[in-house]
């Protein structure tokens, strides 16, 4: 077993959702015993609330197994994603065809992996891919000098993630 260690709260997710979009969550069990394979100590009730806040559900994949994925973005969603998109960019800059971002520790993974799906989902059609670290999401544009209008880009789309966000909470 790996030495026991303290990770933040959204660190601890980022793994979460790594997990997840590798297809290894069949069960809450199976997320405990992931986390304690790195040495990360959870217990079944914080596994289940982590699965809830990064909006991972259980259902059947396309080869019928029950595990936790990631469903489209419903409204539901979109509000946890803005609500943690307040608390995880802290600053962006552009630069030829990269945008970097700065998160805190431990938020690199699930900002990229939302923008990967906001791509994936024609939001943010301008991104190629993304790159995370622990606390830097590289973010590369398709277009080779389109650095500055993607950041334009990336922020309209937290923007209305928070604009919608305000809508549902009212």
């Amino acid at each position: 077993m790996a030495k026991k260690s303290v990770l933040s709260t959204n660190a601890r997710r980022a793994l979460v959702i790594s997990y997840v979009n590798q297809g290894l969550v069949h069960s809450q069990h199976d997320l405990v015993e992931l986390l304690s394979d790195e040495g990360i100590e959870v217990t079944q009730a914080t596994a289940s609330r982590d699965l809830e806040e990064v909006g991972a559900v259980r259902g059947r994949d396309a080869n019928g197994e029950l595990r936790y994925q990631f469903l489209m973005e419903t409204n539901e969603n979109r509000s946890r994603f803005s609500k943690a998109s307040d608390e995880l960019v802290l600053s962006m800059v552009a630069s030829g065809n990269l945008v970097v971002v700065k998160t805190p520790a431990g938020g690199a993974q699930l900002l990229a992996s939302t923008l990967d799906r906001a791509s994936g989902s024609g939001e943010v059609p301008n991104i190629i891919g993304t790159i995370a670290g622990d606390d830097t999401v590289l973010v590369v544009s398709k277009n080779p000098t389109g650095g500055r209008s993607l950041e334009r880009e990336l922020r309209e789309f937290l923007t209305k993630s928070e604009s919608r966000k305000r809508k549902v909470a009212h």
